[in-house]
């Protein structure tokens, strides 16, 4: 695998040594080929989530975007985590001084123990260091790097776009609104105030914000310009390839509390999608929605081991036909930005006969428009590939010369 990853990051390196593809202010709506976006940076397969080091391999790999997830600290500064729990994606654990702040918090209907954001003063925060939350990844890095601002990424992402000689945006995703007010730190008006001081809270901006919630969606929609994406969620994948629904996952924690009826997968029928379109400008959903997978069931309901290498994982799956909701979401104007997208063998389904390219590949055919990944020299190979057998021309234009529109 790692020599795959070598050969698809020269792959990349040789056909577009002038930079990436998407150049210009991002959107399939104006460009011709599909976003790549740094999932919690866009090299989280290499590095710790979140990080400035990771945001710049990410961009170094062929991210447009990079995905900063938000939370709040005590004093009200927004930094990178993916939970507002540090336990799994910082040392904090390991840190004599702050043994005392361990707690169990309730979190969108769910009691979680660990260590919370809101319990930290940002210079507190700066004192812990981001490790990998994955074990099946490399933890050689684990230690090294700060936990940035949002203020931070902002700053490094401009000075990267003027280094690099192309635009280079951010996709910040708003993590557990309801849960954010509950304790007196709402996050959109801070986020806006940020997007606001750097020039950034406009409609052609190199912005989307995203969320698995409804309506802190559509507060901001009331109070800004720039693009939203409603986030679509599910538990897992049944056998059949339907999707299963258990809590906390089954629905939009602001459902929940407003007593509203429904799944997450109401937002993507027709009639969901059109209720979309009047506070957001795109989806971003689970990519299993789009095209699933199902796999052989044995005696007691599982999934054979058809591989037959002693796991059940995706391996043993197969593709289903794709749904139609990429269709319908077009047909309205909805961009379309599934997630997430990864190299390790066990995330992959037959069809794909080990290579993650082929998964791409068949989802830029599918017609999304960007997708999350967390191998962006995977995700931007493929592009190469797709683009060279759709739009040669422009591929080549891009090769010579960057004003290439």
């Amino acid at each position: 695998m790692q020599g795959l990853r070598k050969a698809l990051a020269l792959v990349a390196a040789a056909l577009f040594a002038s930079g990436s593809i998407a150049d210009t202010v991002p959107g399939r709506g104006s460009e011709r080929v599909p976003l790549v976006i740094g999932h919690r940076g866009g090299a989280t397969g290499y590095l710790p989530d979140h990080t400035l080091e990771n945001y710049a391999l990410g961009i170094q790999l062929g991210a447009d975007y990079v995905e900063p997830d938000l939370v709040a600290t005590k004093d009200g500064h927004l930094i990178a985590r993916h939970e507002p729990n540090l336990i799994d994606t910082t040392n904090v654990k390991d840190l004599p001084q702050f043994a005392a702040r361990k707690r169990s918090v309730m979190i969108d209907g769910a009691l979680v123990e660990g260590f919370f954001a809101s319990d930290f003063t940002l210079a507190e925060i700066k004192q812990l260091r981001a490790v990998q939350p994955l074990g099946d990844r490399d933890p050689s890095f684990n230690g090294k790097f700060q936990i940035p601002t949002l203020e931070e990424i902002i700053d490094f992402v401009k000075r990267k776009s003027a280094e690099e000689g192309r635009v280079i945006g951010i996709y910040p995703e708003t993590k557990h609104p309801t849960y954010h007010q509950s304790i007196g730190l709402p996050l959109e008006d801070r986020l806006l105030a940020v997007l606001t001081r750097a020039g950034w809270n406009r409609r052609d901006a190199p912005v989307f914000i995203q969320s698995f919630e409804t309506a802190n969606l559509r507060h901001l929609r009331s109070r800004t310009a720039v693009r939203l994406v409603q986030l679509v969620d599910a538990d897992d994948v049944n056998t059949d390839g339907s999707l299963a629904f258990n809590k906390p996952y089954d629905k939009p924690y602001d459902w929940v509390v407003s007593g509203r009826a429904g799944l997450f997968k109401d937002l993507l029928t027709p009639q969901g999608l059109a209720e979309v379109k009047t506070y957001a400008d795109g989806i971003g959903p689970w990519k299993y929605y789009l095209m699933s997978t199902a796999c052989k069931v044995v005696n007691g309901g599982g999934c054979a081991d058809t591989s037959g290498d002693g796991a059940v994982d995706e391996r043993d799956r197969a593709l289903l036909a794709p749904t139609a909701i990429v269709a319908n979401a077009h047909a309205l104007g909805l961009l379309v930005h599934p997630y997430t997208f990864r190299n390790e063998q066990k995330r992959l389904a037959s069809n794909y006969q080990g290579n993650p390219i082929n998964e791409y590949l068949a989802f830029y055919e599918l017609g999304v428009d960007g997708v999350f990944s967390d191998f962006a020299d995977t995700a931007h190979a493929a592009r190469v590939m797709y683009l060279l057998k759709h739009d040669a021309a422009y591929a080549r234009c891009l090769v010579d010369s960057r004003s290439c529109r």
